[in-house]
């Protein structure tokens, strides 16, 4: 399992480095708009009432064709509010592409056609961003901006693919002058939730994602030294690390 989940992440590598970075002369965004309807219909366990987001679908739609127009300048963005940008971006088109299927789907991988084509057809190759100038899929945005640009492991803490498994929808923007904080603060909770991750002094049995991203995470400490760093329980490093089983059923309430 771990050596198909890495070539799924290489090929997904692959073809979201193929396309090119959208840039604009626009300001630095402000994520206020999206931090009101994640306060609205996100809880405080990161758990999405999509029935009635779908109701604000328009305030939605204004706040990503604002991301559309606005695309982080290398320039003239700090590093943290380009981060902060795709990190919403991707949260942000991520919601919208469950919404323009619910209430007809119960996973996210329900998405997309019914002949399934590996690495091909998945919900996160489906073409319906556009930034500038620039179709996207999600893949783009998570393998070929983010992981391609920024040395960042906890955005893996941070990206949120609409499963029980993932990481929270956290029920407010990301912001630059908050970002680190934001970050570490979702490490935390991810790695104490007991529902995704169980450490104890004789064993750890994690996420898959801290497996399928492992070589983003090791680059900057061993996993031991990461788990150590967020959890209420620390281990040492003959402790048996295991990857649970992971729950694609949709995050809602």
């Amino acid at each position: 399992m771990r050596s198909f989940a890495f070539i799924v992440l290489f090929v997904a590598a692959l073809f979201g480095s193929c396309t090119a970075t959208p840039t604009s002369d626009a300001a630095p965004v402000d994520h206020s708009a999206w931090d009101k309807l994640l306060k609205k219909h996100v809880n405080d366990k990161g758990f999405v009432n999509y029935t009635a987001f779908k109701k604000d679908y328009d305030e939605l739609k204004k706040y990503l064709d604002m991301l559309s127009t606005s695309a982080p300048n290398e320039k003239t963005w700090s590093k943290e509010e380009q981060l902060t940008y795709w990190i919403n971006a991707y949260n942000a088109f991520t919601i919208q592409l469950i919404l323009d299927n619910y209430p007809g789907i119960s996973s996210i991988k329900d998405i997309g056609s019914k002949i399934k084509i590996p690495f091909v057809n998945t919900p996160w190759d489906v073409k319906f961003i556009k930034i500038g100038n620039t179709k996207m899929d999600l893949n783009n945005i998570e393998h070929g901006i983010i992981r391609k640009k920024f040395d960042e492991p906890r955005i893996h803490f941070a990206l949120v693919c609409a499963a029980k498994s993932c990481p929270p929808l956290r029920n407010e923007a990301f912001v630059a002058e908050r970002l680190d904080k934001q970050l570490d603060n979702q490490a935390r909770d991810f790695i104490n939730d007991k529902s995704k991750n169980n450490v104890t002094k004789d064993k750890a049995e994690v996420s898959k994602i801290l497996s399928w991203y492992g070589g983003d995470f090791t680059k900057k400490m061993p996993m031991v030294d990461w788990l150590n760093k967020y959890s209420a329980t620390k281990i040492d490093k003959n402790t048996p690390i295991s990857y649970n089983d992971y729950n694609w059923e949709l995050n809602g309430k």
